[in-house]
């Protein structure tokens, strides 16, 4: 007879939850996932260093067919009663959006069912009453009035390349509302996924699907960028195959089912340039729209022409900025969204780069600055008198000294980091662009001299420069590394080990700000790629107040003038002067905008320098913290703990310090700068006693101390009294997480003493070594 009360979760799952499953008809290969990963756990940037919180893993997700999750189980082990696991399993039902949730503990299950009508939402049933496949399907389709006809488009599947490979939680939503509002007759669908979520892997399953069940049999794909249409094509969209094709050199063949095309190559100012009416009005059946914002939201555009040709077809817009400005808007097109992932969401789940942000204040920017009568510029020309600002500079005024020292401290940054992490630099126009290419060049002459590629212009009139994005662009090429731009960059570049981006440019849309934002939010742990920073010259990061903008920094710094530009795990600071608003004189991006170019002066005596700021911290929930970071810390640890004693018995009983210090820090207590601001090699421990309860913090090397002051290590054999020894010195130099791992044994000195393996034999076995090290940590925390 099994003692169920001795068995793991794991043993609860295997012996009694899967063969219950089968039992009732469900496929344990296709219909059955065990420990579904729902998110990665957000990165929490510590300096220059990052960890991960703990991800969000269902202990089932089941699958009606493959990406049609219709329900959720967790389980407990039989030490828990049967609806222990309920919250949970709710919790993950509400993220992936299932009718049916299940808790178990192995003695038979609590059924949720939230669509239930005339019944109780939850009730006990057995193990041999779990619900078949088809009972549940049946009961979700009753439920969403599903006919037949719509049964069939909503259950084609998925693409798979055979690898088991199942889209992101998000993106099974995106996809599967997608194809129900498309089976529910609607025409005109809009999707917001933030940058870098895989907003053409979620529409090439959607084109796929719609397609395969001969839903729509004629399909166009629309971007603004050829990049995007050539990445497209060779990447997500490459299983079309011959199926597809791209409209280039303005001709037109129809004997294809996928078309994907640049929008200028469909259109033009004149009647006969306008290829797309070769096409008759019905002959697509569904044209998507990638980045949306960019022309479908106006009325008068290009965009917007092309959809009204094809009005009967059913139209689906793909962007992360739905707004445009306050007056236009493609939700007045597409209507609300039928699903939004945002920038917040993706960074809160792992999915996206979470960003630091360096504000760098000018004093000729702040203050303003205005000619002295009759000066005349670098060229000769007399200088009209008024007072120029940041609205001016680089635009009808540019200062040399300026540009220069905006580049310095782009290269400071790069120096004291890495000089080969992949920046973009953007600019007011092209001038700009070029201008500050020259100064990046001659503040990296040593590099730059060797290799031509390390900072390079790309913009819209230089085919040279734009040969070189796919280069800039690909995680193996270690050339370009630095990018000036002004606005050929800003959407569409997917640039995964892109570190740095920097703001030299006057940006007043949100749109815009967040397509710059998304440049950077990838993450590619192949090339260490976890975090960014934004380096911001322009105030372009006030922006993080609009109430639109969905996804604030980890921390924002402004370094003191002569000071570093890297944080130095981030300290407080003062306010900012807010410069005055004299106007300014326009000038095109160098894009083909319509505004009128005007005069510009070019001044190279005029000196500019960085003036002392300010450094901003935001919580978890993104609001400024306008209190002390001492305060707030209190504050947020009197939240987690009833008393010192409290504290106290948690941080003892707990298997890792670790698992204590991750958590905090995913709470928003900032440890680095804390550490900074009352002493460098203080422990976790005491900083959380000293700033919480007014305890007189010890150092980790008067910690270590004590511990050796009492014989602490007589009570072990000669070769584990070395090994912890050095697990003590250890912890004097780097702190309490390091020797909570094993791997620690794989470094200097302890591989004298052994490998791993033989070193923790010295203790008796794995358990009697953990517990050594638990008790090292007593006698570390005893004081």
């Amino acid at each position: 007879m099994i003692d169920k009360k001795k068995l793991t979760e794991r043993d609860i799952c295997s012996k009694y939850i899967t063969p219950a499953l089968i039992s009732s008809g469900w496929d344990l290969l296709i219909q059955i996932r065990e420990e579904f990963p729902l998110t990665n756990g957000r990165i929490i940037v510590r300096g220059q260093l990052h960890t991960r919180a703990k991800n969000k893993r269902a202990d089932y997700v089941l699958f009606y067919k493959p990406g049609i999750p219709i329900a959720i189980i967790e389980a407990k082990d039989n030490n828990h009663t049967l609806g222990d696991g309920m919250q949970q399993g709710l919790n993950y039902g509400d993220m992936i959006n299932v009718p049916f949730v299940f808790s178990s503990n192995g003695d038979g299950f609590l059924f949720h069912n939230s669509i239930a009508k005339d019944a109780k939402i939850e009730k006990e049933i057995t193990l041999e009453e779990f619900p078949s496949p088809e009972i549940l399907w049946k009961m979700w389709c009753a439920h969403k009035q599903i006919t037949p006809v719509q049964e069939a488009i909503i259950t084609e599947d998925y693409y798979s390349d055979g690898s088991n490979k199942t889209p992101r939680y998000y993106q099974l939503l995106a996809i599967n509302k997608t194809i129900e509002a498309v089976a529910n007759g609607d025409n005109r669908i809009l999707l917001v996924m933030a940058t870098g979520t895989g907003k053409t892997y979620t529409a090439f399953q959607i084109i796929w699907r719609l397609w395969k069940s001969k839903t729509k049999k004629r399909i166009l794909f629309l971007a603004d960028r050829n990049i995007l249409v050539d990445q497209t094509m060779t990447n997500d969209f490459k299983p079309f195959g011959s199926a597809m094709t791209k409209i280039s050199k303005r001709q037109v063949n129809k004997s294809f089912e996928i078309y994907l095309s640049l929008y200028q190559a469909v259109t033009g100012t004149e009647e006969d340039q306008n290829i797309y009416k070769q096409f008759s009005p019905e002959f697509f059946d569904l044209i998507v729209i990638d980045e949306c914002h960019r022309g479908s939201a106006a009325d008068d555009s290009n965009w917007r022409r092309i959809l009204e040709y094809f009005s009967g077809a059913t139209q689906i817009g793909l962007t992360a900025t739905p707004k445009e400005t306050q007056e236009v808007s493609n939700t007045d097109y597409f209507g609300k969204p039928i699903y939004t992932y945002s920038l917040r969401q993706g960074i809160d789940d792992g999915f996206l780069a979470p960003y630091k942000v360096v504000r760098i204040d000018l004093d000729k920017d702040v203050t303003g600055w205005r000619p002295d009568k009759d000066m005349t510029d670098k060229y000769g020309n007399v200088i009209d008198d008024r007072i120029y600002n940041q609205k001016d500079f680089d635009k009808s005024l540019v200062l040399d000294k300026r540009t220069e020292l905006v580049a310095k401290k782009i290269s400071d940054f790069l120096k004291q980091t890495n000089r080969y992490d992949k920046t973009i630099v953007f600019c007011d126009n092209i001038d700009h662009a070029e201008r500050m290419r020259q100064a990046l060049v001659n503040e990296n002459s040593d590099i730059a001299a060797t290799n031509n590629k390390y900072v390079v212009r790309i913009t819209g009139d230089n085919e040279e420069g734009k040969m070189e994005l796919d280069n800039f662009i690909f995680p193996e090429s270690k050339f370009p590394v630095i990018a000036t731009t002004s606005k050929l960059m800003t959407t569409g570049v997917d640039a995964q080990t892109c570190k740095l981006i920097v703001l030299d440019q006057r940006i007043q849309s949100m749109t815009e700000f967040k397509q710059i934002i998304g440049r950077g939010t990838r993450i590619n742990e192949d090339y260490n790629k976890f975090f960014f920073t934004i380096m911001d010259f322009k105030k372009a990061t006030e922006l993080f107040a609009d109430p639109d903008f969905d996804g604030e920094p980890v921390v924002i710094y402004e370094p003191k003038s002569g000071g570093s530009p890297v944080p130095p795990d981030d300290v407080e600071g003062g306010t900012i002067p807010t410069p005055p608003d004299n106007g300014g004189n326009g000038e095109p991006d160098g894009n083909g905008g319509d505004v009128p170019i005007i005069k510009k002066f070019y001044v190279n005596n005029v000196s500019v320098s960085v003036i002392a700021e300010r450094v901003q911290y935001f919580d978890v929930n993104g609001k400024l913290i306008t209190e002390s970071l001492k305060d707030y810390t209190k504050k947020t640890l009197e939240k987690e703990f009833a008393s010192l004693d409290d504290f106290l018995t948690k941080w003892s009983d707990a298997d890792k310090k670790k698992l204590i210090i991750d958590e905090l820090a995913n709470e928003g207590v900032f440890f680095e700068a804390l550490a900074e601001e009352i002493g460098k090699d203080l422990d976790p421990f005491d900083i959380i006693c000293h700033v919480a309860w007014d305890k007189p913090p010890m150092s980790r090397k008067e910690r270590a101390e004590q511990v050796k002051k009492r014989n602490y290590f007589t009570k072990y054999g000669e070769q584990a009294q070395k090994v912890i020894n050095a697990l003590l010195d250890k912890y004097a130099d780097v702190g309490v997480e390091p020797i909570e791992e094993t791997k620690i044994l794989t470094i200097q000195p302890f591989t004298d003493y052994g490998t791993p393996i033989e070193i923790i034999k010295i203790f008796g076995g794995k358990a009697q070594y953990e517990e050594a090290v638990k008790q090292l940590e007593r006698a570390i925390y005893s004081s």
